[in-house]
């Protein structure tokens, strides 16, 4: 390329040969290109709503030259349009953009119908059967994953004129089907309520470029209930009335006086709830105050049986379990047999999941319908394995129904139960806890179970803090530390934070506790990819990618998961079946995360499992959930993400045999001593901080704990 051609404009025709990166979210793209009159392929780097390997592509722009790779075409705009050679074809088939057709297959089609066979699949379908391995349900599957993708792309065309992304695109077209577009033509909000994944600003650029005026009161109402849900995702329940129309002015600079109307007539429609002065999503509202009500309500309640003799039993449960109660948890068990309702609190170590097993042991002795449960599933699995009994997450306890979409114990149909042990409370939110609570019989006896000092619930509310703050509930707190045996580094530690001491350092054999210096971002993951690879499983014998899990504060920058997951998938899992779907490649041995709840596979945000088959050909895997194969559909991927690597709060509720927790000052925002806490106690047997001791201490230091808006506690100590 000739020097002084570098800025002229161009217009290039070639066929796709590679895509080489690809931005689902943006449409970004870099791809290789063989162009007729040239030899070699041309690198196109450019912005595209949907492109496939075989394509033609038209673009035009202008040539530059990057310092690392060369000289590229810039395209400021780029067209594909489908293959017409037979080769392109075969390329274009052979792609995945056609659930059903893998490469050998393309090869067959183009074999048997030419340059006609774009045209057999998308007008004469049932002539496919006369190729060998197409039957009719074959056949429907090409045919309809055809149809599918010509849909999305249309859409997503028209999305992309307006600033929305092709995965986002892709999630529309799941919500909407063909009607698309002529929903977000008549009210572009309605995205950020319906479609998981579409925030405000997304829906407010497609509104601003359909036409929607800036001050109208349909942009003012969605403003007023974007705001709400996004201080929901912060954790609040409520916002005062004056802060929420100072908030949303400065989001949608709208006069005072439309946002007020608009707030008029949302309180109107209850899509927003007034109490005094606080404004509240109508359903944490009601979710609010009837766990306040019913907790009183249950308290308030005789129990479905005779009670126990608090007495005998603890020494019943002694000799049982052949160990003698300290002081402390002779009072714990005796609060919890003793009264209707009751918390038990306390850190790693001081014999909590001793006080959950002593109960189910007394409360079996007396013949009674037990029922444990955990927000997690690794969580209620511990729980399990502790007790001897069966425990079950929430979800399935109450049994989410997805065709009502909603659980099928509520009020008229509540569990059949006499006494209910629920343990990690800390993570359970405000509608959650709603839901559970108004599951239970009146004659039901509940035991909550959980560390006030951990991360609070990833979801609206402070619950179990709430309530053990109201002093309306019977609590008891667990301080002595009973597993501080040789090597018991992790307990002593996560103690030491929580009081805000420094912490024990001893990188000597036999230690579960370490300490890697660590200044530099590249230093840490170095020293990140050496533990996981080598150190750790040379001398601990764990597995990297079932035993040991790195955590650290933030999703985002060099050292947020995203980043990582990339450098551990390249380190752990190079090679193998692989479908490439929304930016990430998934391959056969991934471990991935569920990131939203999926009540139809029975799924949750959190739950971690294994990839365990890959088809290449249908775009589809199968990941194992302890133990439960669960499919995925390629429409399905965005809601896994990788897991070698995950955020501190995405971690709660479980445990890992090993941690490594990044530690830097990179994560100043985030930096809490509940964030610190909160990652060691998910360490069993191995901790592992990587980063600066600046950090670390920061962290300690840093007890202002953010206080969320919510009343509970309030509306506990008035109805107690």
């Amino acid at each position: 390329m000739p020097e002084d051609s570098a800025q002229s404009k161009e217009a290039l025709t070639g066929a796709v040969e590679s895509i080489v990166f690809r931005a689902e979210d943006t449409g970004y793209t870099v791809c290789s290109m063989k162009v007729a009159e040239r030899k070699d392929t041309v690198t196109v780097v450019g912005t595209c709503a949907a492109i496939w390997v075989g394509e033609t592509l038209r673009a035009e722009g202008v040539w530059t030259r990057h310092p690392k790779h060369g000289y590229q075409f810039q395209a400021a705009s780029m067209i594909c349009v489908a293959p017409t050679s037979e080769r392109g074809i075969e390329r274009y088939l052979a792609s995945g953009m056609v659930r059903g057709i893998g490469k050998e297959l393309a090869r067959r089609l183009v074999v048997a119908f030419g340059k006609d066979t774009l045209k057999i699949i998308d007008k004469e379908s049932e002539r496919l059967r006369e190729v060998d391995g197409i039957g009719p349900k074959r056949r429907k599957r090409i045919k309809e994953s055809w149809i599918e993708q010509h849909a999305v792309r249309d859409i997503m065309i028209f999305l992309q004129s307006h600033g929305v992304g092709t995965a986002q695109s892709a999630r529309i077209y799941r919500q909407y089907g063909n009607e698309a577009v002529a929903v977000i033509s008549e009210n572009p909000y309605q995205l950020c309520r319906d479609v998981w994944g579409i925030g405000f600003k997304t829906a407010d650029g497609v509104a601003m470029s359909v036409g929607v005026p800036p001050q109208s009161k349909l942009r003012a109402r969605a403003g007023l209930v974007y705001t709400m849900e996004t201080l929901a995702a912060e954790g609040h329940c409520f916002c005062l009335d004056a802060e929420l129309i100072l908030q949303a002015q400065a989001l949608l600079d709208i006069p005072a006086e439309i946002l007020s109307e608009a707030l008029a007539s949302e309180l109107e429609r209850n899509e927003l709830t007034r109490d005094d002065n606080r404004i509240y999503l109508a359903s944490l509202y009601n979710a609010e105050t009837a766990v306040a009500e019913r907790l009183i309500a249950l308290q308030r309640t005789n129990r479905g049986f005779r009670p126990i003799v608090v007495e005998k039993a603890v020494a019943w449960a002694e000799q049982r379990m052949k160990l003698h109660f300290a002081p402390m948890q002779v009072e714990a068990l005796q609060t919890a047999l003793a009264e209707k309702v009751a918390v038990i609190t306390g850190g790693p170590g001081v014999g909590k999941t001793t006080i959950i097993h002593a109960l189910v042991d007394v409360y079996r002795m007396r013949s009674l319908k037990i029922a444990l449960a955990a927000p997690t599933g690794r969580a209620a699995k511990r729980m399990a394995e502790a007790t001897h009994h069966e425990a079950k997450t929430l979800h399935r306890l109450l049994k989410f129904n997805p065709a009502a979409h909603g659980f099928e114990h509520d009020r008229n149909n509540p569990l059949e139960v006499d006494v209910v042990i629920l343990d990690e409370c800390s993570m359970i939110d405000i509608a959650l806890m709603h839901h559970f609570l108004d599951a239970l019989p009146d004659r039901c006896c509940l035991i909550l179970v959980g560390d006030m000092d951990q991360l609070p619930s990833v979801g609206p509310g402070n619950v179990l803090r709430d309530i053990i703050d109201s002093e309306v509930i019977a609590c008891r707190r667990l301080d002595h530390i009973f597993r501080q045996e040789k090597g018991g580094a992790i307990v002593r530690n996560a103690h030491h934070v929580n009081r805000g001491e420094a912490l024990e350092i001893d990188n000597s054999e036999g230690s579960d506790f370490f300490f890697l210096s660590a200044d530099q971002p590249e230093e840490v993951i170095d020293k990140v990819l050496q533990l996981i690879t080598r150190r750790i499983p040379s001398r601990f014998g764990f597995s990297p990618i079932h035993d040991i899990q790195v955590l650290t504060p933030m999703r985002k920058n060099q050292l947020g998961a995203d980043n990582l997951n990339g450098l551990l998938q390249d380190a752990l899992n190079p090679r193998g079946a692989e479908v490439q779907r929304f930016g990430r490649c998934y391959r056969d041995g991934d471990r991935v995360m569920q990131i939203r709840n999926n009540y139809d596979k029975e799924v949750f945000n959190g739950d971690i499992g294994l990839v365990r088959h890959v088809n290449a050909e249908e775009q589809t895997l199968t990941v194992d959930f302890d133990g439960r194969p669960i499919n995925y559909e390629a429409t399905d991927l965005d809601e896994l993400v990788h897991a070698y690597a995950c955020s501190i709060h995405k971690s709660q509720g479980s445990e890992y045999p090993a941690v490594i927790i990044l530690m830097t000052t990179q994560h100043f925002k985030l930096l809490q001593r509940n964030l610190l806490y909160t990652a060691i106690t998910r360490g069993r047997r191995l901790v592992c901080l990587v980063g600066q001791r600046k950090a670390i201490s920061m962290a300690i230091r840093n007890n202002e704990i953010r206080l969320r808006r919510t009343a509970l506690r309030q509306r506990l100590a008035m109805a107690g």
